[in-house]
């Protein structure tokens, strides 16, 4: 599995954008999340997608601003954000793991090279 993510930029508080990964492989096997690390943070978990796409998960510091999605014809992951906060500025990175809900590191075993999103306040 091999993984590109993109969209990244720089944004006005408040405003949006959406990432997105490509994915070659047999991706439709894997839960799909994206991860983000700020200048001198842990990366930490920010959202997964199942198999199916039915089932979706957030970090409590995203919920309600994000949405996750996954088109399977096009074997793409997406990640919208909304109302986004200079908090939110940080390298963001899709993955894929065999099981939903993980929100550690060491649950995703396939990365993409991040994109960089930086929110101005």
């Amino acid at each position: 599995v091999q993984l590109q993510a993109s969209g990244g930029g720089l944004v006005q508080a408040g405003g949006s954008l959406r990432l997105s990964c490509a994915a070659s492989g047999r991706t439709f096997s894997y839960v799909m999340g994206w991860f983000r690390q700020a200048p001198g943070k842990e990366r930490e978990f920010v959202a997964d997608i199942s198999r199916s796409g039915g089932r979706t998960l957030y970090a409590d510091s995203v919920k309600g601003r994000f949405t996750i999605s996954r088109d399977k014809a096009k074997n793409t992951v997406y990640l919208q954000m909304n109302s986004l906060k200079s908090e939110d500025t940080a390298v963001y990175f899709c993955a894929a793991s065999r099981n939903f809900g993980g929100s550690t590191i060491s649950e995703y075993g396939y990365w993409g090279q991040g994109t960089l999103v930086t929110v101005s306040s």
